[in-house]
């Protein structure tokens, strides 16, 4: 009797102090957990303060875009990126963003960053990053929402930059796969309205392309210079949808300085209007294919943080997209008498209502 009751005292005993582990272990536990969280809060809280204290300077950054009537949709998720990898404007980062008129207004602004002697210009698109390209040779830069930095003379290759430059294409128009799904959704197309800058190397190399996809599926392709608002003002106010299934834009001289306007007169003159990102299709546009813009902007900021710390600029390969997104306007479409097909509306990244 007496062993069977140390045996049973000693299970007891023994069961206690198990589970006194257990609840010992599991507090220990939660308390490294809580410890972690508490040390990537601090981290996320005092990055900026870390990167300060390790510099001790204070980074200077012009931003450069050509289009007074609206900002590039990648400017807003580029600033939440550097303050989320510890750069904050203000406090150790400067940022001097500009929203420009026209090429001869960001080639004096180039100019003046070079003055300033900023460390580091972003260059919104070809106007500004041409203006830089003239302007300097030696401040890094890094480039957003190019077409083709190669054929430009940016860059002297996509893997090996060189220079001063990088940075992400981000349009890599394609025509052709413009009119294929322009011609999907516009029953049996026959003649579409290319408005082009004649100015503008982009839409002179892409030109052939569009005219051949024309060709392809007969759609005949007129095109028209524009140079100017009154130029555009002139073509499309004077458009008839009878003759005209629908409005491709080349040029980003065009989309970036005209914007509104081009929006405006294709809706007032119900012309389909194909565009080269969703933030149109929002406003009115038909449909989209291309990259998401914002998501180049939360790339971008990793370039601009290394160059600061040294990588240089020609080391950095250009960025391409990966990912074209199809964005259709269904509300635009009803407007116009237009019917998407199902097999198109399936194939859609965003549809809008």
């Amino acid at each position: 009797m007496d062993r069977r009751r140390f045996l049973l005292t000693s299970l007891a005993r023994n069961a206690r102090w198990a589970s006194r582990r257990r609840r010992a272990c599991a507090a220990e536990v939660r308390m490294r957990l809580i410890g972690l969280v508490i040390v990537h809060a601090v981290i996320l809280a005092f990055g900026s303060l870390i990167v300060e204290a390790q510099t001790g300077k204070v980074w200077r950054i012009g931003l450069m875009h050509v289009g007074l009537d609206h900002v590039p949709p990648s400017l807003v998720p580029l600033r939440e990126e550097l303050r989320a990898l510890g750069y904050v404007d203000g406090r150790n980062i400067r940022l001097d963003f500009r929203n420009l008129v026209d090429q001869a207004v960001a080639n004096v602004t180039a100019q003046q960053f070079v003055r300033d002697q900023v460390d580091l210009i972003v260059a919104f698109e070809e106007q500004a990053m041409r203006g830089v390209k003239a302007a300097t040779s030696s401040i890094p830069v890094v480039f957003v929402h190019l077409v083709d930095p190669v054929a430009d003379g940016f860059v002297e290759s996509l893997a090996h930059p060189g220079g001063n430059a990088t940075g992400f294409i981000t349009w890599a128009i394609s025509p052709s796969k413009q009119i294929e799904l322009f011609s999907e959704v516009v029953p049996r197309p026959r003649r579409i309205m290319v408005l082009v800058d004649p100015k503008d190397s982009v839409a002179r190399r892409a030109l052939p392309e569009l005219r051949n996809a024309g060709a392809t599926l007969r759609i005949q392709a007129v095109e028209h210079d524009v140079t100017t608002a009154s130029d555009i003002e002139r073509i499309l106010g004077a458009a008839d949808r009878r003759k005209v299934d629908g409005v491709p834009i080349l040029s980003p001289t065009i989309w970036t300085n005209f914007p509104s306007l081009v929006l405006r007169l294709t809706k007032e003159r119900r012309l389909p209007l194909v565009s080269h990102r969703k933030e149109w299709v929002q406003q009115g546009a038909l449909f989209s294919y291309a990259p998401d813009l914002a998501a180049i902007g939360r790339l971008a900021a990793p370039y601009v943080t290394k160059i600061l710390n040294g990588t240089k600029p020609g080391d950095l390969p250009v960025q391409e997209p990966t990912k074209f997104e199809i964005v259709i306007n269904l509300k635009t479409a009803k407007a116009l008498g237009l019917t998407i097909p199902p097999s198109l509306l399936l194939r859609a990244d965003q549809v809008i209502e």
